[in-house]
């Protein structure tokens, strides 16, 4: 026995996520109470345009207080599928829509506090599409050249968690031969 749920109990619901209260019992016979963030899933996306850019966004994340880059994502609503999700937040926060798209599978970007899961696709095969952001959302658009990207993940001005495991799943897909795969 891994784990044991002694007790469960909501603190806090909020707009996005809620906060759960556990009393666990672990295998070695701790017992602890866990604050838990509670989180509906969410898909993230990398947008790679013909010409081997990555549709890109520089976007004010209040929490960490600055912008910073990141590729496109979103929350689930309701009983979206990820893939749903993701075609939505494309053409929501890029004006972009594709008409490739790969699952690369996902990420649990904190672990220790939080059950969300994100999931990760690659979109090829992008035309233009009406951009419909949210009212909180303060972003800029922009398209750079993938090696220029894995730069900036490499000397730190990207260290957004999605945007660097999306940008090397996508540097290890294979299909785009002479491209994509070349690292």
């Amino acid at each position: 026995m891994p784990f044991k749920v002694n007790q469960r109990h909501t603190i806090r619901r909020g707009r996005v996520f809620d906060i759960t209260v556990e009393n666990v019992t672990l295998s070695n016979g701790v017992t602890i109470d866990l604050e838990i963030l509670r989180h509906p899933g969410a898909a993230a996306i990398v947008p790679l345009l013909a010409d081997n850019r990555v549709v890109m966004l520089k976007q004010y994340r209040h929490a960490a207080g600055q912008f910073m880059w990141e590729i496109p994502a979103g929350t689930l609503n309701g009983d979206e599928t990820p893939l749903v999700c993701a075609q939505r937040e494309l053409v929501e926060e890029t004006g972009y829509s594709a008409a490739a798209w790969e699952s690369m599978g996902a990420v649990t970007p904190v672990p220790g506090y939080s059950d969300e899961k994100i999931h990760l696709y690659l979109a090829r095969d992008l035309t233009p599409a009406a951009q419909n952001l949210d009212p909180d959302e303060i972003l800029e658009v922009h398209p750079l050249p993938l090696e220029e990207v894995v730069a900036m993940i490499t000397d730190g001005r990207i260290h957004d968690a999605k945007t660097i495991a999306g940008i090397f799943l996508t540097m290890q897909r294979k299909g785009n031969p002479g491209e994509v795969n070349r690292y």
